[in-house]
């Protein structure tokens, strides 16, 4: 039997792409919001319907490979649940903690690949270099990964399989913070274990990890607090200069992260917690539809959701020239 995420009819307008006054496409999906205290405030769709989380899915595989051993900190750990656009900065601190535990690029499970950011791959082509694992943008992640493995005493050959003890921790924890058993499993982009669940799982997972404190007598929540404050206080890391999630981080002080397929999922600094799925799998208006639902449920500000729409760069141009823009559908 194959499984499948929510259908068009589960789908509701999360947003809309308007030019000249006239309404040219639709982002349809589906979204929940939790209170600071977790209960759901808001239901957008049917949030119960399956989805592959993609890299929204990393801040808890960061947290499972740190409780397995990985004891990294700062932009190190921040690393480990980034998408990151494999600037020459991302790539030293991989790097870093690669060879902390006598590592290198060549462990890297994931494939290889130019670097997102432009200006890093035009470098790189000037200077002759070729793809490279550690741009991949979730090298991070698999240097978090192979850490976990060696101070665990797991072997670090086939780490992505399903069945290697690292991956089945992943799935516990992933279980233990969603509060649902993983409903099937399937292979990311980048070769790891990407688990399904519903929005609503999903989003409880992510709301436990956004306020998490890190002076709580859980290691479980320690760490999950130590992750957040890290990402927090070094913005770049979770993606990259210019790049969504590192505006939302900047502008609001939100712990966000996008997943491919349009996911994405973000905590407001008083906890209240947005997950939501654009059904296309296009992610252009995911940013600037969570923003608003939290400010709409009253955790940011509709003044500093401006602030990030004009940062997020959304105007649709005609000529060159602001002729519309990417806005929030009619469900929000």
């Amino acid at each position: 039997m194959v499984l499948e995420t929510l259908t068009i009819s589960d789908a509701v307008e999360l947003a809309v792409v308007e030019r000249s006054g006239f309404v040219e496409s639709r982002h349809v999906g589906a979204a929940i919001v939790l209170s600071p205290d977790g209960d759901t405030t808001a239901v957008h769709g049917n949030a119960d319907a399956l989805i592959l989380p993609r890299s929204s899915l990393k801040p808890l595989q960061a947290v499972a490979s740190v409780t397995a051993g990985a004891a990294l900190e700062g932009d190190q750990l921040a690393l480990g649940t980034a998408s990151h656009t494999g600037t020459d900065r991302h790539a030293a601190v991989v790097r870093e903690v690669l060879a902390a535990g006598g590592l290198n690029e060549d462990d890297l499970g994931c494939p290889v690949a130019w670097p997102s950011d432009s200006a890093t791959r035009r470098q790189m082509i000037s200077d002759n270099l070729a793809e490279a694992r550690i741009r991949m943008n979730c090298s991070g992640k698999h240097a978090l990964m192979l850490r976990a493995c060696l101070a665990t005493g797991w072997p670090i050959k086939n780490y992505l399989a399903p069945t290697h003890p690292l991956q089945v921790h992943i799935r516990e924890v992933v279980e233990r913070l969603t509060g649902e058993k993983v409903a099937h499993t399937a292979i990311d982009g980048c070769g790891a274990p990407v688990h399904a669940m519903t929005l609503t799982a999903l989003a409880r997972g992510v709301h436990r990890i956004g306020t998490a404190s890190e002076r709580s007598p859980f290691a479980l929540h320690r760490v999950a607090g130590t992750l957040v404050r890290a990402v927090r206080e070094s913005p770049w890391t979770i993606a990259g200069p210019g790049e969504p999630d590192t505006i939302a981080i900047e502008t609001l002080g939100v712990f966000a992260k996008g997943g491919a397929e349009g996911v994405m999922v973000m905590v407001a600094p008083n906890g209240a917690t947005v997950a939501l799925k654009m059904l296309d799998g296009n992610g252009r208006a995911a940013t600037i539809v969570a923003a608003t639902m939290l400010a709409r449920a009253g955790a940011l500000a509709e003044a500093d959701v401006v602030t990030l729409a004009a940062a997020l760069q959304l105007t649709v141009l005609g000529g060159g020239e602001p002729v519309g823009t990417i806005r929030p559908g009619s469900a929000v």
